[in-house]
């Protein structure tokens, strides 16, 4: 095998490789005899059809076969001979010999490489970790939503129009251009005048009506609603009154508790503080995170394969540019335009690719694994969000091991982060559930 270097700039690389058809001849005779022993044919012993006939049926075949092996092989040992290692698959093209057996191989193939990856000193890693306590005014607020839950609502036998707190039963039948939509029609259904849940300008067009009156109004739905043949168009609803109602919170006591499974309201109470507290830490962690992903950027001095950052920046331009035409950028996004917001994405785009080929060499430097345990939890994780079809979530994955690989790279990076953080000088500091939530944007 000749192999000539065409390209050396930056991490790209590239060669031009010769493989002797001496030496492809002898590989396709091989198999060949291979294939000539297994086959089964009919005035022939098994084991003894000759490889003339196996070349004249399969010849082309193992051909293909053993050309592609060859040029695999090829490519793998001159990168291993030189210490390469790929950043993404390389590019080959054949230049001849692909169907001429009497001229050697020869192709052409470039890459990018991965950089060379030097960990930086982590001996002065210095963190903050964020901590909230639940306040008792906070449990409050979510048990008296929970108790609103639950609440029952009274007939009101008052001949007086809806207001707003009332709450009116009513029969509903939504149109598009005249016709009934699916999805759009019901009866008996509970609207609270001034509440939530219901398209913006439906609750409000019914405030005023009463007990048997009868009404069309017209909404527009939200842009970002689920049904994408109802976003943003308007429509109709024949609205028709039932019964005026009055809402009844239940109360908050050991009853309430007992018809949600508890025994008590200081059983109830402590599982929400629970919860409550479990967010609170989710947020800390994704702080600490931060700040220690902000400090080994800071540590990066080493250049990112073009080839992952545009990737990279692909995967994240395709749902902010969606965002964009969509108008629902968040603030920090909405006045810049194009040519600033790629420039700002492709910043990010870089610093995730950074940032991932130095976690991946801490964990490969310091042994850190993704255990085959770590890996099923994962996808028993997976399979639960999916209520009843558990088991064909669970189908998937074994039909596609590259699903597998996928759940594999959050588990990895999160337990390098969790070295880092062990390894690091940690202060603890208490802040309120605000200051916690107020994440920042990345430094980039």
């Amino acid at each position: 095998m000749q192999v000539t270097e065409t390209l050396s700039e930056g991490l790209k690389r590239g060669f031009t490789i010769t493989i002797p058809a001496a030496d492809l001849k002898t590989k396709q005779d091989a198999r060949l005899k291979e294939v000539a022993t297994s086959l089964k044919l009919p005035g022939f012993r098994p084991g003894k059809v000759p490889v003339s006939i196996a070349r004249q049926r399969y010849g082309e075949g193992v051909r293909a076969e053993v050309l592609e092996q060859a040029v695999s092989e090829a490519l793998r040992t001159t990168l291993d001979e030189r210490g390469l290692r790929p950043a993404g698959q390389p590019q080959v093209d054949l230049v001849s010999g692909q169907e001429d057996a009497d001229k050697d191989l020869e192709f052409k193939v470039e890459t990018e490489i991965l950089p060379d990856i030097t960990v930086p000193d982590l001996s002065d890693l210095s963190l903050t970790r964020l901590k909230a306590t639940a306040s008792d005014e906070a449990i409050d607020k979510i048990v008296a939503d929970i108790a609103k839950r639950q609440r029952t609502f009274e007939t009101l036998e008052e001949d007086r129009p809806a207001v707003k707190g009332d709450v009116v039963s009513v029969d509903f039948v939504g149109k598009r251009d005249g016709v009934p939509f699916d999805g759009g029609t019901a009866e008996d259904v509970n609207v609270e005048i001034g509440g939530e849940g219901f398209i913006p300008g439906f609750a409000e067009q019914i405030e005023g009506m009463k007990p048997g009156e009868e009404k069309v109004i017209t909404v527009t739905f939200p842009e970002n609603y689920g049904a994408e043949e109802l976003a943003g168009k308007e429509a109709t609803f024949d609205i028709k009154v039932r019964e005026l109602k009055k809402a009844v919170d239940a109360p908050i006591d050991d009853e309430l508790a007992k018809k949600l499974g508890f025994e008590t309201l200081e059983q109830l109470r402590d599982l929400v503080r629970k919860q409550v507290e479990g967010e609170y830490d989710q947020l800390s962690r994704l702080r600490i995170k931060r700040e220690l992903l902000d400090a080994l950027a800071a540590k990066t001095d080493f250049p990112a394969p073009e080839g992952m950052v545009d990737a990279e920046f692909n995967q994240i331009w395709q749902r902010v540019d969606a965002d964009r035409k969509a108008g629902q950028l968040d603030d920090e996004d909405k006045d810049k335009d194009e040519e600033t917001l790629r420039s700002d994405y492709r910043k990010i785009a870089e610093r995730r690719v950074k940032l991932g080929l130095l976690l991946a060499e801490i964990g490969r430097k310091n042994a850190i694994t993704v255990t085959q345990d770590e890996l099923a939890r994962a996808m028993r994780a997976e399979a639960m969000r999916y209520q009843g079809q558990e088991q064909q979530v669970f189908q998937f994955f074994q039909n596609n091991p590259q699903a597998i690989e996928s759940l594999r790279g959050p588990i990895f990076e999160n337990k390098v982060v969790d070295y880092l953080i062990e390894l690091a000088k940690v202060e603890d500091k208490e802040v309120t559930p605000e200051e916690l939530s107020d994440i920042p944007p990345a430094d980039i």
